[in-house]
């Protein structure tokens, strides 16, 4: 071995490259003349899909501000087309839009709520594989995914319950889904840790206490989930309204909506007005009260369109 004195050359480290700092460069794969063909096709495909959704949505509005003549005769295209705002003017004195206006947005907050405690609790309970006759639940439940008793027994339960021509009859049934039941179940037993259930169980935590503090928190995706689904559902929904309800009243949107688009095909000649006339203001109000019933969801959805997405996965995932 070697004796190094202080005299003796000591070689100087080699000095490497400075690596660039940040994300390495991905290298662009090249398409072939297949790929672009093929993306080509999809564009094209999708755009066509896009124009079939978006321009009935856009001939509504256009159609809510042009003349109700240019609009029966067929003039009214892509744009508007002799400018008449007389169908805003109508729908905003007509008191029973407003009473229906607020009847489904009591309608929508009273049944989201309701529904999502419900949905929530059950799916925790059913989640749990201490739960006593868990598949008997199981399966009760998924019956009636796939059957119903029918309109009359429906009918016949409503009435039995004292429910008819009440709130109640808008709110009550229905309350909980089987399919959003299923995935909320799904959500947490894939997404609710054993061992954080187990770590609250030694701190001390009942079970009460640990659903509340532990388990509510981390669940707020599935529960932004389920009051975007129910809520949008309560809030296009007239069929139990115009079977159970006869006071006007109580009336939801969409019901005094129904009855609009029915007075545009079949009116009579009262209040000074001729048939004629009636028939082009029911047709004026029927684009202006689309328009209106809509605008709380299309004011929404941008914000909470993500969710729509992490339902649709939540749901696709299996036991």
């Amino acid at each position: 071995m070697e004796n190094f004195t202080a005299e003796t050359p000591v070689t100087e480290p080699i000095a490497l490259p400075a690596q660039p700092v940040g994300k390495p460069r991905r290298r662009k794969v090249k398409e072939s003349r297949g790929d672009r063909i093929y993306y080509a096709i999809t564009y094209i495909i999708l755009g066509i899909l896009a124009v079939l959704v978006i321009y009935p949505l856009y001939f509504v509005v256009i159609a809510s501000f042009s003349s109700a003549d240019a609009v029966l005769a067929g003039k009214v295209y892509l744009y508007p087309v002799d400018i008449d705002f007389t169908g805003y003017v109508r729908c905003f004195e007509r008191t029973d839009i407003w009473i229906g206006y607020g009847n489904t947005i009591w309608y929508t907050a009273a049944y989201t709520v309701l529904s999502v405690v419900f949905t929530i609790t059950a799916a925790w309970a059913l989640s749990r594989k201490t739960l006593p006759f868990r598949k008997f639940w199981m399966i009760f439940f998924t019956i009636t995914m796939f059957f119903g008793g029918g309109l009359i027994p429906f009918y016949k339960v409503v009435s039995d319950l004292n429910l008819l021509d009440t709130p109640f009859a808008i709110i009550l049934p229905g309350t909980v889904s089987a399919w959003n039941l299923f995935m909320a179940k799904t959500f947490f037993q894939s997404g609710i840790s054993d061992s954080i259930i187990e770590a609250a169980e030694l701190d001390g935590a009942n079970r009460a206490r640990l659903f509340v503090s532990i388990i509510l928190p981390l669940s707020m995706p599935i529960v932004a989930v389920l009051s975007l689904y129910y809520a949008v559902g309560q809030w296009n929904s007239y069929f139990n309204a115009m079977i159970f309800l006869n006071n006007p009243d109580l009336y939801p949107l969409q019901l005094v909506l129904k009855e609009i688009l029915t007075a545009s095909e079949s009116t009579t000649g009262g209040s000074g007005e001729t048939i004629l006339e009636q028939f082009r203001l029911a047709n004026q109000l029927k684009y202006v009260t689309v328009i209106i019933s809509s605008l709380p969801v299309f004011c929404l959805y941008p914000f909470v369109q993500r969710f729509f997405a992490q339902g649709v996965m939540v749901g696709s995932l299996k036991d």
